[in-house]
């Protein structure tokens, strides 16, 4: 399996910092990018990990206005917001080679399939990015949790092609998994998404520190976090207690963090509702599992997120 040229579809603070990984381990990496196109081809690319500041000079950043211009390539990384996955059905056909991969790292639920239904199911892995990182100006990303990627094959157990596309994370210093039930893997980023992101808008913007630094909604996070394990178990997927104790306990080292989707309703984006707590809420009573919280949760968002960020 060839992994030599790379595309990065979507260079916000997930692309930007994961392509700059692959590229400084020696990949080839493209990255798609319009509204920092400009700003990244005078100035390159920087991420700041801590105090460790990693970048990538504009003469040698690989950057493109279009995926026309990208070509075909080895491995397709999708990092757009899923609030723009209408526009992957123009932007994926021009990179795919006979034997081009497609690795999604979107939030939520959805993507897989959609994918699959554009370039063909085995064509497509799933990943899962557990990261602390924002965008802060054009080709700037900082950087607060490094943490791990997570992925696997879609529909299938993980086969030598996703233990290659492993190895190529861990080359590049990025702590990568590979599991044979992805499906399962979702459902576990679920358990920190919908709550900390969900309750950061809900709240009109509190950080993740103060949303566990007040008894009530700690409680509440919890109590989301349950309702999405036994919607997993309904689906005969797995959440152990210890990975949901692991998620409350690494929270507090990330500080006054913002979670994305607050970042993209306080900017006036489009939040990414359906994917990260509409999906999951139909599948959970879909099959048979309550959730009246994340029922009550989905109907705040998608009314807050309706017309803008509170002023």
């Amino acid at each position: 399996m060839r992994l030599e040229r790379i595309a990065i579809v979507g260079s916000g603070a997930i692309g930007l910092y994961y392509g700059t990984q692959l590229a400084l381990a020696g990949s080839d990496v493209r990255f798609l990018l319009r509204r920092d196109f400009e700003a990244v081809q005078a100035h390159g690319i920087t991420v700041r990990v801590g105090d460790r500041v990693q970048s990538i000079p504009a003469d040698r950043v690989g950057a493109y206005a279009s995926t026309a211009d990208i070509g075909p390539v080895d491995l397709v990384i999708v990092t757009l917001k899923t609030t723009a996955n209408a526009q992957l059905a123009s932007l994926i056909p021009p990179l795919l080679g006979p034997e081009t991969a497609v690795l999604t790292l979107q939030n939520g639920l959805g993507s897989d399939e959609l994918l699959a239904r554009l370039c063909g199911a085995e064509r497509v892995f799933s990943g899962l990015s557990f990261i602390a990182s924002n965008r802060v100006g054009p080709g700037e990303v900082a950087c607060f949790y490094p943490g791990t990627i997570t992925l696997g094959e879609f529909g299938c157990a993980a086969s030598e092609r996703a233990q290659a596309l492993g190895a190529l994370w861990t080359r590049a210093g990025v702590k990568c998994h590979v599991v044979d039930n992805v499906a399962e893997a979702r459902w576990r980023k679920l358990i920190w998404n919908v709550p900390f992101n969900g309750l950061s808008i809900a709240t009109g913007g509190l950080t993740t520190d103060r949303i566990l630094a007040d008894a009530g909604l700690a409680a509440e996070v919890r109590a989301l976090m349950d309702e999405v394990t036994v919607a997993a178990h309904a689906m005969g997927l797995e959440i152990p207690e210890s990975f949901i104790r692991g998620q409350l306990d690494v929270t507090p080292s990330l500080g006054a963090y913002k979670p994305s989707s607050l970042l993209d309703w306080q900017a006036g984006r489009e939040v990414e509702v359906e994917a990260i707590w509409g999906e999951p809420l139909r599948r959970a009573q879909a099959a048979g599992a309550p959730a009246p919280r994340l029922s009550l949760l989905y109907s705040l968002l998608r009314q807050l997120t309706s017309g803008g960020p509170a002023a």
